[in-house]
């Protein structure tokens, strides 16, 4: 199934069309209104303060991939309220509505810089992108996928972690890609992570730094417990500047913390150089 975010609209439209109001975005930061058009320019930066915007799932792929590349895998795959949890059930259809996804991960290959990968995103619009039965299982699938096919793996996750609502069964997922992803490593296989704002919880316990190559966007919180729990369990006065990007970097959680400018390019030059040394 190909995907084809931005479609085009006809030149010339019937005189009397009701257009749909242009959707706008509201910066974190500064909390200056844009349009998406104007935001898609900055690639999502705040053109007045410079702040880092976030964006869908899709959105993320179709800044990254080469034109018209990506194939979506798995697309169907969505939770079940398996174990009847209150107001679960309506969670999960008021974010299929909200969204238009079946999960809060989007899976498929794409060609960066006409090199062949799978790319996992995970999408905070869907449940805070929490980690549940159907992440864990297309996650899974994917690093399978990749495994058997000689491809890298290009990960970008952006979650508050395991999905409550589904109990043992989310938390049983960060092994179940672990070992997914040990399968793709011990096949000689790259797995180049980029971490979004935020990566929190389980997913940051697994998958988000299990990368051979760490990434991280600027200013990105990436973290495990939350900064007041683990100041009222330690009792210690933490810097500013604490599960930040910067913050791991300096402490050698992260390679390189990369603006979204420069991913692109980034990335390609990583993935060519694996290239020529898996060749080798």
């Amino acid at each position: 199934m190909k995907f084809d975010l931005f479609s085009k609209r006809a030149a010339q439209e019937p005189v009397n069309t009701v257009k749909e109001p242009t959707e706008t975005l509201v910066c974190p930061a500064c909390k200056n209104t844009y349009t998406k058009d104007v935001l898609r320019h900055s690639l999502f930066v705040c053109p007045a303060c410079g702040a880092y915007i976030r964006i869908s799932a899709r959105e993320r792929i179709a800044l990254l991939a080469d034109q018209d590349t990506f194939t979506e895998l798995n697309a169907d795959l969505t939770s079940v309220d398996f174990l009847s949890f209150p107001g679960y059930q309506e969670k999960l259809t008021k974010a299929k509505e909200t969204t238009g996804e079946n999960s809060a991960v989007i899976t498929g290959t794409i060609k960066l810089g006409g090199i062949p990968c799978a790319i996992y995103v995970l999408d905070s619009r869907f449940i805070m992108a929490s980690m549940g039965s159907a992440v864990g299982e297309k996650i899974t699938r994917l690093f399978e996928y990749a495994t058997q096919h000689h491809l890298p793996v290009i990960g970008i996750p952006c979650s508050g972690g395991a999905r409550m609502q589904e109990g043992i069964v989310s938390l049983m997922q960060m092994a179940k890609c672990s070992g997914a992803v040990r399968k793709h490593s011990d096949a000689g296989l790259l797995y180049m992570v980029l971490l979004t704002d935020p990566t929190t919880g389980g997913i940051t316990a697994s998958i988000a730094m299990e990368g051979d190559i760490t990434l991280a966007e600027p200013k990105a919180l990436v973290g495990f417990a939350g900064r007041r729990v683990i100041e009222q369990t330690t009792g210690a006065d933490l810097p500013p500047d604490f599960q930040t990007a910067e913050f791991l970097l300096k402490h050698g959680f992260v390679d390189l913390v990369l603006p979204r400018e420069k991913q692109r390019d980034t990335m390609t030059l990583i993935l060519r150089q694996h290239q020529k040394e898996a060749l080798s």
